[in-house]
Parts: structure tokens; sequence; C-alpha cells
């Protein structure tokens, strides 16, 4: 076994690895861009070195500083992790050349998979079923377009070279297939320097089925059952579970011999994904093979009760598989979910910032959180916004729904907007219980999905009140006074104390007056009079509003008071004055940047009539594209950056003149 390994990644699967390592007595050498100087998979490390500025380009994927580093510290091996180098055949070859053993396939076998294209002419041969489509080397926009006409619609539009859903397009109709091409295109290049493309047909009510497939270097190979990773916002996943349900033992082994059959095809040695399209007749097809570990692995260790990562470090080491196909048995059933910084409300747009505020379900044998992030940690703009998978197991499918949405309640994150409300959402959702999956489950159930919450907002008002009252009492005495003299405003002395709270969340300010009584608060919330108590312990509020008796989780950083209710957060900003509309800005027409990123084509130029919903401009942020539209029929007068133009958050990207009715 090695004793010294290199982590050419970061976040969670650093960490993961590192956790691994160090229960076998492995030493773990890290590596950070600047931007993660102080992140946790480095204090996790035995050492870490710098790699350069925060872009990958300059840091990640700088292949030559990773290996000369592995050199430096004596690591033996190199495990990639996944994303960044992980699939990366000239790192593996270079690894190879400097004697330092990479923890992944062979180079022929990353080759063999790097293009989707190629993968499938290999299946084909293999005897793996295909789904109908174009997989060639003529990428001229001609033949793309004839081939399209001829597989039909829907179909797909993928990068040859791609993951992740980046350069990834549905084409419903013929008259889309152009502008879709260029911009999977774009994508593609910008995300994996190679923009071939292939078609494929899409297919409307799949469902997505992987096997996790192992291979060492003694001719063995074993797949350890399947997962199902159906629930997807553009292509990219966000509920996966294991077993699949309504998967039968026969379909298991049917697919579980292909996926071996594939791994063998291209003499595959480590741990790998082979990823099936399965249709609602039981029929299935190839759709790629992931040649280095999956995001979504611990549903697949929580079932088999199976260390992958262990599993690929003896592999690496040159060891045989610890298991034989007859030896792996399943137990119970796996969910996880990928808590992303993102606003669901909003196309799912990434975001950034500060966690102010972090507090995770307590771990145990149903519940594990895989995390690279701790309080205070910033969510760059140069990486992806996932802050932690959240994974649970229990007896049964429907024990498992119950874990998660108890732990989803207990996962509260202040600072940045993230996913875990929708999270609840769909893990609630009647159909997802019912096991009604397919990979346009959310288009399907959007309505639902996204209808608006029923947010207990007056409620959340009087809670942060309390809480401020609560925060700003005078240190207790023996006697256990109320001391009003610690607000700065508000109180009236030989009068009844009372005090005015203004609170605004989001657009809208509410003002509370709120009488301290003897033993208890009278808050005036909504025109009505609400007799309250209340305890503060920490960051647990304890309260009784009327005849109702709660307690919640608070949080505050600077002026923000963050409230939670179940899986919902309320964020009040707390105001010493009422904040009031400005009118008539001179920037009323303009179109902003929703977050720092990049512009990578401009659409409209300066004096062009638009129509609403025309493409103005559009950048890339995170490794997705992101397009600025016309909100109305109008005018452009002005267009401010230019393609390759760096932008931040809030930057004014377009002047507009909307037509006047």
């Amino acid at each position: 076994m090695f004793r010294k390994i290199l982590i050419a990644n970061r976040g969670e699967i650093a960490c993961r690895v590192i956790d691994t390592a160090h229960k076998l007595g492995i030493r773990c050498v890290a590596v950070f861009s600047e931007a993660d100087a102080n992140a946790r998979h480095v204090r996790m490390a035995d050492e870490a070195y710098l790699l350069g500025p925060a872009p990958s380009k300059d840091s990640y994927l700088r292949a030559d500083k990773i290996i000369a580093i592995a050199k430096q510290s004596g690591a033996e091996a190199i495990h990639p992790g996944y994303g960044f180098l992980s699939e990366n055949e000239d790192f593996a070859k270079a690894c190879e050349a400097a004697g330092v053993v990479f923890i992944g396939p062979p180079v022929g076998a990353i080759t063999a998979m790097g293009s989707k294209s190629a993968a499938k002419e290999i299946m084909a041969k293999a005897g793996v079923p295909l789904v109908p489509g174009y997989h060639g080397d003529d990428q001229s926009d001609a033949l793309l377009s004839k081939e399209s006409a001829r597989i039909g619609y829907p179909q797909l539009l993928k990068a040859a070279y791609g993951g992740g859903g980046k350069g990834m397009r549905v084409v419903w109709k013929a008259e889309e297939f152009t502008d879709a091409l260029a911009s999977a295109r774009r994508e593609a290049k910008a995300g994996f320097g190679n923009d071939k493309m292939l078609i494929e047909r899409y297919l409307t009510k799949p469902r997505h089925v992987e096997i996790q497939v192992f291979a060492d270097n003694h001719g063995n190979a074993v797949y350890l059952a399947e997962r199902d990773c159906s629930i997807q916002r553009r292509h990219q996943k966000v509920i996966e579970e294991a077993p699949a349900p309504n998967f039968s033992s026969e379909q298991r082994k049917a697919m579980g011999e292909a996926a071996v059959k594939a791994a063998k095809a291209i003499d595959y040695r480590g741990a790998g994904t082979v990823e099936f399209l399965f249709d609602e007749d039981g029929s299935f097809y190839f759709m790629e093979m992931n040649t280095r570990l999956q995001v979504e692995h611990p549903v697949t260790e929580m079932i088999t009760g199976q260390d992958l990562v262990k599993w690929q470090l003896l592999v690496a080491a040159g060891e045989k598989l610890p298991l034989a196909q007859h030896d792996i048995q399943l137990d119970g059933h796996a969910i996880e979910v990928r808590v992303y910084a993102e606003d669901p409300d909003n196309d799912f747009l990434p975001q950034t910032g500060k966690l102010t505020y972090l507090r995770q379900p307590e771990a145990n044998r149903h519940v594990r959180v895989d995390t690279g992030v701790v309080e205070n940690d910033e969510v760059s703009p140069f990486y992806d916004p996932m802050i932690a998978k959240l994974i649970v197991w229990d007896e049964s499918r429907d024990r498992a729904i119950a874990r998660m949405l108890r732990a989803l309640d207990d996962y509260r994150i202040a600072g940045v907007t993230t996913n875990l409300g929708f999270l609840t959402s769909l893990t609630e959702h009647p159909a997802f219980k019912a096991a009604e999956l397919d990979t346009n489950f959310i288009n399907k159930h959007q309505q639902s999905l996204f209808a608006p919450a029923n947010k207990e907002d007056n409620q959340a008002l009087v809670l942060a009140t309390l809480f401020l009252l609560e925060k700003q009492k005078a240190p207790q005495t023996s006697c256990n006074n109320f001391s009003p003299w610690q607000f700065s405003h508000g109180w009236r002395v030989n009068e009844t104390p009372t005090v005015d709270i203004c609170l605004q969340h989001g657009d809208s300010s509410s003002t509370l007056k709120v009488q301290q009584q003897q033993q208890h608060y009278v808050v005036d919330v909504a025109g009505q009079q609400l007799c309250c108590l209340a305890e503060l312990n920490g960051d647990e509020l304890s309260a009784v509003l009327g005849d109702h008796r709660t307690k919640v989780r608070i949080s505050q950083y600077q002026d923000t008071i963050s409230v939670f209710i179940k899986h919902q957060r309320y964020d009040f900003i707390y105001q010493t004055e009422v904040a009031t509309d400005v009118e008539g800005s001179e920037h009323a027409g303009s179109l902003t940047a929703p977050m720092n990123g990049t512009i990578v084509a401009v659409m409209a130029k300066a004096g062009s009539t638009v129509k609403a919903g025309d493409t103005l401009v559009i950048m890339e942020a995170m490794k997705m594209e992101y397009s600025i539209k016309a909100p109305k029929d109008g005018v452009v007068n002005e267009v401010f950056y230019s393609a390759g133009d760096l932008v931040k958050d809030g930057a004014e990207l377009v002047d507009f003149s909307p037509e006047e009715a």
C-alpha cells in the first residue's frame, strides 16, 4: 500500500479521499489555489502546496505543477477525484512518465471513453445496446444538419468530450437546430477545449440508471448494483438513489453484466460508472462511461457496506478486488441530494458569498454529510457551487425518504441562497414518493414544485423581533430584570415600555410595535396584538406566540437576521430607519449581470430594435451559459461590454428602452 498520496482536487471529494486514506495510514498531500488557501481539504491534509491563482486553468488544471509537487513531496500516487484532470488522458500519461501512480484507469481506457462518439463505436462492437444517433468525425454544419433530420426529433446534442450537462442541448424541432448547435459548441469549447458534437435520439420518458463497476489488474471485474439518477436539472443530477426503485433482480443482472462487458472491452481498471437510459418497456441503452469515481458513489457505499475509495487505493496498489460478484450483497435503500448554492426560483442561477451560518444534520449510521466547507467559508465564483452531499440510509425506500426529509429540516445555511427548500419539495412530492421517475421529472412537475410557498411571514417577523429583544437584554442579575436602557430608541420613561422594531424582508418593510409587560411581550403585527414569551439559548429561540409554542433556530450576521422554520429560511434586515423607495433611477432601463462572469457573445447592436425574449448578451459563469434577454419590445441604446470581457455581479450590460405602449 502507498505511504503518501497527493489529491489533485478540492472541496468535498478531496476531503472524502483524505478521510479514507488516513484510515489506511496513508499520508496526504493537498494542493490549493489562492482562493482555497484556508479550505477544509487543506486543513485536513498532512501537508499542502499552492498551485496558483483562483481560475482552474491557473491552478487545478496545471498538470505540470501537480506532478512536480507530487515528486517534490514524495507522493507515490495521485488521486484525481472527479472533474478537473480526473478523465484527462494526457495527465494520466504524464503521471506514468514521471513514475507516479495514477489512481484511475489505464490511459487507453480514458482515451477510449473520453470521446462519447468513439465510446459508442466500441460499445457497438462489444454488443452493448445503443440509442440511434450520429457519432462521426465529420463535424460540418451541413452534415450535422442532415444527420439531425435523419435521426428525428426530439434529439439531444451532446459535447463528445463533455460531461456534467455542459455542452448539451435538447432540440425539439428542426428550426431550433442551428442556434442550439452554436450554443452547445461554444459551451463545449469553453468547458472542455473541444467542440466536437454528437447527436442521438432523445427518449421522452427515460430513466437514468447507472452501474458502478470495478476492475483490477488480475482480470477480475464486478458490478456493485445500480443507481437511479433520473431527477435532474439542466442534465445535472439532483437526487440519486440506490438501488433503483421498480427495478427487478433480472434487470439488475442484465444491466450489470452489460456494464462489466463494457469495462472489459477497454481493459478497464479501478472505479468506473456505465450510464444507461432505461426506457419504459424495460429496454436499456448505453449512454456513456465515466472513467472515475462519481459524485453519487456514497449511495452505493451505503447499500453495499463498502468503501469505494479504499477499493480504488487497493486496486491502484496492485491488489485484487476485495470481493467477487457473488459476495456483493445489498442492504436497505440510500438516497443522496446535492446541496447547492443556487437559486431554484431564478432558473437555478449559481450563488456566491459567505456561509455566515452553517448547521448540518447530525451524522450517524443513517445520515452522512460529505462536504468541503465549514461556517464562514466563501462559495467562490471560480468553482462548482456545491456545498455538500447529504446521504441517508434506511431499511426501505419509504423510510429513507422520511429520513431525508428530517435531515433536510435539520440542514440550515445562511449567507447564500441554497436549494434546500427545493430539495424538500422534490423529496416530499407524491410522484417521487411513488417512484414515478424519468429525466423530465422537474419540468413535468414544475407547477407544483415551484408553487409559491405558504410562507409564514408574520410568524417569522415576530420570531425575528423576539430574537432581537432577547439578544438585547441586559446581562442577567439576581432579580432577572429587563433593562429598557439597552435600546437606543423607542422606550419612554414612566410609560409602558414600548419599542418599534423595523425589519425589511425582500422589497417590503414592516414595523412591529412591542410592549414590555411583566413577564411577556405584546407584539402588534398586521393590526393584531399577540401575547408572546421568549427564551434565547445560543441560536435556539423557544417562543410562545399566543396559544402556539414553537422552537426555531435563528442566526444573525451583521444586520441580517435569518429565521429557520422547517426547511424555509426568512431573511430580515434590521433597520433603524424605514427604507424608502427611490423612483426615477437613471438606470431603470438597464440590464445587469446576474453574477460574476465572462461575456461570450454580444447578439445586439446599439440602436437595434428587438422583440421581447430576444437574446441581447450571452455570458458564462460557473461553467454554464446565461442569456440576457430583452424584457419587452424596445430599442437597445448601448451595449457596454464585448465578447471576452469580465463582468462583476450587478454590472450594467445593456442600456435598454422599452417600447411605449
